[in-house]
């Protein structure tokens, strides 16, 4: 009997599996899923941790429990900022670029200031400045998103880089020799304080003599010390951790960069942007008089103040200068540059803004001067001096880009001019020149603020010295000992100890204005 031949139906393309080229990406709820697009951040799959990466992370973090104390202005943060990029670079396969180097040494001058000086505000801004500069640098990128997000990455490592340690470990875990398991070795050690502690403590507590033989063998032991080194060592072991994951596995930051914007027609943002440089140019001539003025326009202007003309008039000048970078912003977004026209358009009406900007911050800075040559120096406007100097440097920046039409380099170079900026405010010890400069003020005029000044840290100390001996032994940074090793800075351990023997009354000199 003759068989039916099988009739065969082509399958329809839209069935036909896709080819694959290379491995398919994990997906949810799959090992080594990430909610990270491929495109913006891989996560290996297989890549581990080096083992020497995790020892020199664990030796590190022991070190920087001896050495930091994260609420002190010490020589710590440099010592830990030090064994961070010497671990993470020492154990990578490459070396720092020279964009790299620039970010390093930056982060590290700043770390150092917290062991120079013991102003707590700079500290604290040198700090925080630190941590921007030297993520961002390990984060990598150019762009503004990458600048504004790469100090954020450290809170999204956590998950990935206990992935990445874990697949450094043997599969059948850490064994010594003899076959003997990490994890039975740390089950018997934890029996073995655990009975030493408590027959320990019974028997101190029966026998006096024991208890003092115990007193003296054993350091005293500090339940918030313990707590307070125990998370310094996690600190210091996820900072080498994470900074080597960014190294070996770098973010494409500006992958989140938002596209170019469709250019607008020339005369929406032309007119308005025309307008504002013409009140800009109104504003610098009539400055022009009062920058070559000086105090004889200030005092022949009538009804004229200094803390009317240098105060208040210093603070709208700030605002001006940040709210025409938003302007500048939103201009250089929106505007077109494909034709000449276009760029020399531009051009104009955006270098005329920064050149009027730059005299703008000018006109501040000098309105403050001003002010402090007549009211006394204090942190708060050299800060804002500060402030006022970076904003024009990023004026100048932004000309300097709209020459060639290319700003790729602008959104880094502004980061680290700020680093810079806080960097040439820290070297000329701020609050020793307030006090230099306020004590000049007090051998001219009489009146020395000393409820403000004795109140500065040790950074003041050689300034002091000009006052009598009464007034300067009652700053209050004076201390009855000085700190552990491991606590040293430069001002502090300058700085003479209170005298016990002396009894001094410092109640006269807590006035204002004197």
């Amino acid at each position: 009997m003759n068989q039916p031949t099988p009739t065969t139906y082509p399958i329809p393309q839209s069935h036909v599996p896709p080819s694959a080229f290379g491995p398919m990406l994990p997906r949810y709820g799959e090992p080594w899923w990430s909610v990270w697009p491929h495109r913006l951040w891989p996560n290996p799959p297989r890549a581990a941790a080096p083992r020497a990466l995790v020892l020199l992370a664990l030796v590190a973090g022991v070190i920087g429990t001896a050495v930091w104390r994260v609420g002190t202005l010490s020589i710590g943060y440099l010592v830990v900022g030090v064994m961070v990029f010497g671990v993470v670079y020492g154990t990578a396969e490459r070396r720092p670029s020279r964009r790299e180097w620039l970010g390093i040494g930056l982060t590290l001058l700043l770390l150092a200031v917290p062991g120079l000086l013991a102003a707590e505000w700079l500290g604290v801004l040198c700090i925080m400045t630190a941590w921007l500069v030297g993520w961002s640098t390990l984060a990598g990128g150019r762009t503004w998103t990458a600048v504004l997000s790469g100090p954020f990455v450290p809170w999204v490592l956590p998950a990935r880089v206990a992935g990445w340690v874990r697949r450094a470990l043997p599969e059948g875990g850490i064994r010594w020799a003899g076959g003997t398991s990490a994890t039975r070795i740390a089950i018997v050690a934890a029996v073995t304080v655990g009975l030493t502690l408590v027959f320990g403590g019974l028997f101190v507590s029966a026998d006096p003599a024991f208890a003092q033989l115990v007193e003296h063998l054993i350091p005293t032991w500090r339940g918030d010390e313990f707590v307070a080194r125990t998370v310094v060592f996690v600190v210091v072991v996820c900072f080498v951790l994470f900074a080597a994951y960014l190294t070996r596995v770098p973010p494409r930051l500006d992958a989140m960069a938002p596209p170019r914007m469709r250019p607008v027609p020339n005369w929406e943002w032309a007119v308005p942007l025309a307008v504002l440089d013409l009140l800009f140019i109104g504003f610098v001539a009539v400055q022009a008089t009062v920058l070559f003025g000086g105090h004889t326009h200030v005092l022949a202007t009538e009804g004229l103040t200094y803390a009317e003309y240098a105060r208040q008039g210093f603070w709208q000048l700030l605002w001006v200068s940040a709210l025409t970078l938003l302007v500048l912003s939103a201009v250089l977004r929106v505007a077109g540059r494909d034709t000449p026209r276009d760029r020399r358009l531009l051009r104009t009406l955006v270098g005329t803004l920064c050149v009027t900007s730059v005299v703008v911050v000018v006109s501040a800075i000098h309105r403050m001067w001003v002010y402090q040559q007549a009211y006394g120096f204090s942190t708060e406007r050299l800060m804002v001096i500060t402030i006022e100097l970076w904003l024009g440097a990023v004026f100048v920046f932004i000309a300097a880009a709209g020459i060639r039409m290319t700003g790729r380099w602008l959104p880094r170079t502004v980061l680290l001019a700020g680093a810079v900026a806080l960097l040439g405010l820290a070297a000329t010890n701020p609050e020793r020149l307030i006090a230099d400069r306020n004590i000049d003020r007090y051998e001219q005029t009489g009146l020395l603020d000393t409820a403000y000044l004795l109140r500065l840290s040790p950074d003041v100390e050689p300034a002091l010295a000009r006052l009598p001996e009464a007034v300067r032994a009652c700053a209050q940074y004076r201390a009855a000992e000085r700190g552990p090793w491991y606590e040293f800075n430069l001002s502090r351990w300058r700085a003479p100890l209170l005298s016990e023997e002396v009894d001094l009354d410092c109640t006269g000199y807590w006035s204002e204005d004197r």
